[in-house]
């Protein structure tokens, strides 16, 4: 849809959710805090580019830390029953996902989902914390938003959307949820907390 962030050309501009290598510190994150991880499943749907940019992140991160990865594949409704039991017959030591639309209509029975399965989870959105989720470390939306509306008042100046730079984030935030980490028998280390942006009890 453009030529490059720096100089999208066209008509189209704006900001994006991911930043650089922001996936791998979404695992490392979850590796500092379970030590004890070894076995990943990742949840993404090979039909959203964005996800398979994250998914090709993962692949490349998950040796350095020496964990296993499980690719768990959900492209529509219907997968997420039969997939997400061949998912546990891989016995993941814990859970990750994405942003991903359609998977975002089914958070709640995700979130349930891994919540009965014990299964340490790390998200991308603060909401998928706030509704139960164990974790989430990605880019702060309201700051997004505040940047999107500079981008609209350039081009309402008369700036050209070709000749504005495509933004990444730079605010990242980390949301605990303490509540669910006691209902998972789980301790988050002290160092965790202190860096984290919020912290649901």
């Amino acid at each position: 849809m453009i030529a490059s962030l720096a100089r999208p050309g066209g008509n189209i501009t704006g900001n994006i959710v991911l930043g650089p290598l922001i996936v791998s510190k979404r695992l490392q994150l979850l590796r500092d805090v379970f030590l004890s991880v070894s076995r990943v499943a990742f949840l993404w749907n090979p039909d959203n580019a964005s996800n398979v940019i994250q998914f090709e992140e993962v692949q490349r991160t998950v040796p350095i830390l020496g964990l296993k990865l499980i690719s768990v594949e959900v492209r529509s409704p219907n997968e997420f029953d039969n997939t997400f039991a061949a998912m546990m017959r891989e016995r993941p030591d814990a859970f990750m996902m994405t942003s991903d639309p359609l998977h975002q209509l089914h958070a709640g029975w995700i979130i349930e989902f891994v919540g009965k399965s014990r299964l340490p989870a790390m998200f991308q959105l603060r909401e998928n914390v706030v509704a139960g989720g164990l974790m989430s470390y990605g880019a702060s939306l309201p700051h997004l938003f505040r940047n999107g509306a500079g981008f609209v008042h350039k081009i309402l100046q008369g700036a050209k959307p070709a000749d504005l730079p495509v933004e990444q984030p730079v605010t990242f935030e980390l949301v605990v949820n303490l509540k669910t980490a006691k209902s998972l028998g789980l301790t988050i280390p002290e160092s965790i907390l202190l860096h984290a942006n919020e912290v649901i009890e």
